[in-house]
């Protein structure tokens, strides 16, 4: 028709050339960068989360709960402490501190780690009379043990080849001597005898289950 211009599937829709045109977003392809973004920083999280724990539980820090009632009545059944690994690192053992460390192969048990007081240290010599323990020829003061006697329970083979006799115990180099609190009640150095410093997983120092018994130890 006369004058007027002819269709083209190029032409543009009516529209106010002067305004620009609104750009529309990409719904579904930023949505689901978006997701898969969120997606990754949580797995990163959570991967992070992993690795810190098992570094934590690995070098520093791990949680043991007692099986038994050998530590009685310093700590019951079911209490769980916390223990460092690293004390040990940069510090000596103690006498009277509470250590974890891998059952002796002498020892016929379930449990793997143990939990036990020092009493003795390399060099020295432990002795019981009338019930109470002598370290070196001095009496111990030990007022963990609820005024409870300590009796000799008899060392097995390994334990008196260790400690060279049957009622007396001279520690070796590297070596230190263990009880448990209940002294009626526990299977510790004076049966398996003194354990290897290499064995020591780390120092118990602080009581977090039950909570109203939380405590340092």
């Amino acid at each position: 028709m006369a004058g007027q211009r002819p269709s083209s599937v190029f032409d543009e829709p009516d529209v106010d050339l002067g305004v620009p045109l609104p750009i529309e977003p990409d719904e579904t392809d930023d949505g689901k960068t978006a997701r898969n973004r969120a997606l990754i920083e949580w797995i990163a999280v959570i991967v992070g989360a992993i690795a810190v724990a098992f570094l934590v539980k690995t070098f520093l820090i791990q949680a043991f709960y007692i099986p038994s009632s050998s530590m009685e009545p310093t700590l019951q059944i079911n209490d769980r402490v916390l223990v460092n690994k690293l004390s040990y690192d940069f510090g000596d053992v103690n006498r009277g501190d509470l250590v974890v460390f891998e059952r002796p192969e002498n020892l016929v048990s379930n449990t793997e780690d143990l939990i036990k007081r020092v009493i003795g240290l390399p060099g020295e010599t432990i002795e019981l009379i009338d019930g109470r323990v002598y370290v070196t020829g001095r009496g111990l003061s030990e007022p963990y043990v609820d005024d409870v006697a300590t009796n000799w329970l008899g060392f097995d083979e390994t334990a008196r080849e260790l400690c060279g006799g049957d009622d007396i115990c001279t520690i070796p180099d590297g070596y230190y001597f263990v009880m448990g609190d209940n002294r009626t009640g526990s299977t510790d150095s004076r049966r398996f005898g003194p354990i290897e410093e290499e064995a020591i997983v780390g120092r118990a120092f602080l009581r977090i289950w039950p909570l109203n018994d939380i405590g340092w130890l």
